[in-house]
């Protein structure tokens, strides 16, 4: 059987500014489906809860907003997370969720893709 190593929390970050400047404690929405490290979310606007990234939805979070640092285990309770919301670069290639449109949300956050 052979096995599969996952994403380690924070593995898709290339530099980060000093501190804990480019991270934020977001609250994210109960989900169905575990999310990996790296996975790209959006920001629902009603609710303010971050959620998987989704170019065509109109509920705020067609708009990437942040990138999960570490993996969520699905949940029916919504949960606190560490994310990558600013003055980053980050691995394109280790990114969940990403296209174009992202890349230039993300960009307008400061996050640059490498």
């Amino acid at each position: 059987m052979a096995l599969t190593e996952t994403l380690h929390a924070g593995e898709f970050i290339v530099s980060e500014a000093n501190g804990t400047r480019s991270r934020e404690e977001v609250t994210v929405a109960a989900a169905a489906a575990a999310l990996p490290a790296g996975q790209v979310l959006g920001k629902i606007t009603a609710s303010g809860l971050y959620v998987a990234y989704s170019n065509v939805a109109v509920d705020g979070s067609e708009v990437a907003a942040a990138i999960l640092y570490a993996p969520l285990a699905d949940s029916a309770a919504d949960q606190k997370a560490a994310v990558i919301v600013r003055d980053a670069e980050v691995d394109e290639s280790l990114l969940t969720g990403l296209d174009a449109t992202g890349i230039a949300d993300l960009a307008a956050l400061g996050i640059v893709m490498r």
